[in-house]
């Protein structure tokens, strides 16, 4: 067992919006594909300042957090992101890393995207829970 990466790819919403009501064309959104390290105990995304730069994405706020080793601190928040993975996708926020910092996503798109986490094979894919399909719980 070790870490796990998925190919993600990340999309700025407001100018994916625009693109769909012809504001824009297809060609001006901002996008790019990440390797992001999986991480179910992690709550939103982050990505770092090259993403960020790639994406445009402007600064909606600062948040607290408390980080893996046990600190806390203050981040900036980005976005709206609209994360894919395959054919299914989630918008939300994104916490902002300074510098090369590794991407990383988490549970909370990854819920709404109902995927899961095989750590054995090292991978991300859909919840086998729903073969049929996409399935969230409103309970």
């Amino acid at each position: 067992m070790g870490l796990v990466y998925a190919e993600i790819e990340l999309i700025n919403e407001v100018e994916y919006q625009m693109s769909r009501t012809h504001l824009i064309g297809v060609e001006e959104v901002s996008a790019t594909r990440s390797n992001m390290l999986v991480d179910s105990g992690a709550t939103m995304i982050a990505i770092n300042e090259a993403l960020q730069e790639v994406l445009k994405l402007p600064l909606q706020e600062k948040r607290r957090i408390h980080l893996a080793n046990g600190q806390m601190a203050e981040l900036d928040v980005v976005g709206p992101v609209r994360v894919k993975f395959k054919d299914r996708f989630s918008v939300t926020n994104a916490f902002l890393q300074r510098g090369e910092s590794e991407p990383l996503l988490g549970a909370i798109p990854m819920e709404e995207m109902d995927l899961a986490i095989f750590p054995l094979e090292g991978r991300l894919d859909y919840n086998p829970a729903h073969p049929d399909g996409l399935m969230l719980s409103m309970k």
